[in-house]
C-alpha cells in the first residue's frame, strides 16, 4: 500500500515548527489566561475562596498529569506508526488511547467522591479555606470526564499535525469558561441563575470543558482523515498498552511530580503564614503564561520528533531539538524580565490584602529566576519522550521539582523564614537543566548519530 508522506518527514523544520506549534502556543496561552481570569473572580469572593482554589491546583494538575501522560504515549505510538507507514495499527493505537481515557476518569470520579476532605485538611487549618475546597474539587472531578475526553481527542489531532484544529478545541472551551464564570459565580438575578460562589466557578469550568471535548470529537470524526479509529474486530492488546505506557508512564510521574510538589510546598508553607500558600498558588497561576506556551510548543515538538524517529531522519531530529531550546529560552526570558519589573501589578489582578503584597512581591522576583533553566530542560525532556526513552524525562523532572527542591525549601525556610523558601526552586529548575543537557548528549551519541551517519553513507 502507498501511504503519502506525511508533513513531518518532508516540510523545513523551522517552518514545520512553527506550523505544529503556535497553534498550540496560541491555545495553551488561551487555557492559561482562562485558569487565571477563575481565580481573578473567585478572589473577588474573598481571599479564602482563592486560597482554596489555588489549593486545588495540585489535584486538578494530577488529572491533567493522567490523561497528558497518557496522550504523550499515545502520541509517540501513533506517530511513529504513521512514520512507518502503518495506518490502520496507529488506529488500533488510537483506540486503546479512548479506553484507557475512560479509565482515567473512573479513578478520578471515586477520588472526588472519597478523598477531598484528607486532601484540603492537609494543607490547611482554616475550616472556611477546608469548605471553600470541597466545594470546588468535589465538581470538578466528578464532572472531569469532559476534561479526560477533550485531551484524548486533541492528542489525536496533534499526532497527525492538525494543531489548528486542537487550537479551535481548546479556545472555544476556554472562552465559554471565561464567559460563564462571573455569571454562575455571581448569579444574574433577571435570568434567575443563583449566586453559587466558588461551586460556580467549578461549573463554569466542566462546562466549558464539555463543550471543548464536543468540539474536539466532532474535528477528529469528520476531517482528521490520516487517523481513522479501527473498531471493527477490535480486542485490547496488551502489548499495545505496554507500548503507550512504556513512555506515557514516566510522563505521568514527572506531570504528577508537580502536583506532589506543590502539594508538599503548601504543607511546608502552612508551618509559616497561611497567605504564603496563598502568593504561591498566585504565583503557578500566573507563570502558567510563560510556561503554557513553551508546552504548547512541545505538544508540536514531540510528533515531530516522534514521527522522524520512526522515518530515521536524524537531521531533522537534531533541528527540531535545537530550535526547541532557542524559542522556549526565549520565551522564558521575557517572561523573568516581566515579573522582575510588574510583581505589583499581577499581584493586583488578586485583590490582595497587605498580607498577599508583602509575601508576593518577593516570591514572584525569585521564584521566576526559575524560567532562566526551565525552558531548555522542559524540551529536552520532551525529546526523551518522542525518542522512547521516558525514563530520563523521569530523572530530569525528579531533579527539577523534587530533589532537591522540597529539602531545600524546608532547610532554607528553618534558616531564613517565608522569603528563603522561594530559593529552592530557581537551584532545583538549574540542576535539572545540567542533568538533561548530560543525558542529551548521550541521547545524541547513542540514538540519534547512528541515523545521521546512515542517511549520509
Amino acid at each position: 500500500m502507498d501511504v503519502k508522506e506525511n508533513k513531518m518527514g518532508t516540510m523545513p523544520v523551522p517552518k514545520l515548527l512553527i506550523t505544529m506549534s503556535l497553534p498550540m502556543v496560541i491555545s495553551m496561552f488561551v487555557q492559561a489566561m482562562y485558569n487565571l481570569i477563575d481565580s481573578i473572580f473567585v478572589a473577588q469572593i474573598n481571599q479564602d475562596a482563592l486560597t482554596a482554589v489555588n489549593m486545588s491546583f495540585p489535584m486538578q494538575s494530577l488529572m491533567i498529569a493522567f490523561q497528558t501522560g497518557l496522550g504523550v504515549g499515545m502520541n509517540a505510538a501513533i506517530s511513529r506508526l504513521l512514520g512507518e507507514k502503518k495506518p490502520q495499527e496507529a488506529g488500533r493505537a488510537a483506540v486503546h488511547g479512548l479506553i484507557l481515557t475512560l479509565v482515567n476518569y473512573i479513578i478520578f470520579l471515586i477520588v472526588g467522591l472519597t478523598l477531598m476532605p484528607l486532601f484540603f485538611n492537609a494543607q490547611s487549618k482554616s475550616t472556611a479555606v477546608v469548605d471553600y475546597g470541597i466545594e470546588y474539587l468535589t465538581v470538578i472531578c466528578c464532572f472531569s470526564f469532559g476534561l479526560f475526553f477533550q485531551i484524548c481527542f486533541e492528542r489525536f489531532l496533534q499526532a497527525t499535525g492538525k494543531t489548528v484544529y486542537s487550537m479551535i478545541m481548546q479556545g472555544v472551551g476556554a472562552f465559554i469558561n471565561i464567559f460563564l464564570d462571573p455569571v454562575f459565580i455571581f448569579g444574574v438575578q433577571p435570568l434567575g441563575i443563583p449566586a453559587m460562589g466558588v461551586r460556580g466557578a467549578a461549573i463554569a469550568t466542566v462546562v466549558g470543558q464539555c463543550i471543548s471535548c464536543a468540539i474536539g470529537a466532532f474535528l477528529h470524526f469528520k476531517l482528521n482523515r490520516d487517523l481513522k479509529l479501527e473498531f471493527k474486530g477490535f480486542k485490547l492488546d496488551r502489548d499495545m498498552v505496554k507500548k503507550i505506557y512504556a513512555v506515557g508512564i514516566p510522563s505521568i510521574v514527572m506531570s504528577a511530580l508537580m502536583s506532589v510538589m506543590t502539594y508538599c510546598m503548601n504543607i511546608i508553607l502552612k508551618g509559616y503564614e497561611e497567605a504564603a500558600a496563598t502568593a504561591f498558588g498566585v504565583y503557578f497561576k500566573l507563570q502558567s503564561f510563560v510556561v503554557m506556551p513553551v508546552f504548547g510548543m512541545n505538544n508540536g515538538i514531540v510528533p515531530i520528533i516522534a514521527y522522524n524517529y520512526g522515518a530515521r531522519k536524524g537531521e531533522r531530529i537534531v533541528k527540531t531539538i535545537k530550535l526547541g531550546v532557542i524559542y522556549a529560552t526565549a520565551t522564558m526570558l521575557v517572561g523573568l524580565a516581566l515579573f522582575q519589573l510588574l510583581p505589583e501589578f499581577f499581584l493586583s489582578f488578586f485583590k490582595p490584602d497587605e498580607e498577599l503584597m508583602r509575601l508576593g512581591i518577593p516570591a514572584l522576583r525569585t521564584l521566576s529566576f526559575s524560567f532562566v533553566f526551565a525552558g531548555g530542560s522542559i524540551v529536552m525532556t520532551s525529546a526523551f519522550q518522542a525518542l522512547g526513552n521516558g525514563v530520563w524525562s523521569l530523572f530530569v523532572f525528579i531533579v527539577r521539582l523534587l530533589v532537591p527542591a522540597l529539602p531545600l525549601a524546608a532547610l532554607f525556610g528553618m534558616i531564613g523564614g517565608t522569603s528563603a523558601v522561594w530559593i529552592a526552586l530557581p537551584v532545583s529548575d538549574l540542576c535539572g537543566l545540567l542533568l538533561a543537557a548530560v543525558l542529551m548528549r548521550k541521547m545524541y551519541r547513542r540514538t540519534i548519530k547512528p541515523m545521521i551517519v546512515k542517511d549520509n553513507v
